[in-house]
């Protein structure tokens, strides 16, 4: 009987220790998951800034452009 007691802690013991491994393995990607979701959402956010200002850039060089066009062709 001592024998099935031995074999069964000498089991059990290592493959509990694994599967709270596993867990507390499983909790700490789940923290680095929502991490790097904040990050990207807010880096998300600036380049959303940046595209609009350059965009609203570009408007402003196309309407440059199409008034100096207008100009020439009127002036033709």
């Amino acid at each position: 009987m001592a024998d099935v007691t031995q074999a069964v802690l000498t089991v059990s013991m290592p493959t509990l220790a694994v599967l709270v491994g596993i867990l507390l393995n499983n909790s700490r990607l789940s923290d680095l998951k929502s991490y790097m979701d904040r990050r990207f959402d807010a880096l998300g956010a600036v380049l959303d800034a940046r595209f609009a200002e350059q965009k609203a850039e570009l408007l402003r060089v196309e309407q440059v452009m199409d008034a100096r066009l207008r100009h020439l062709e009127e002036n033709r």
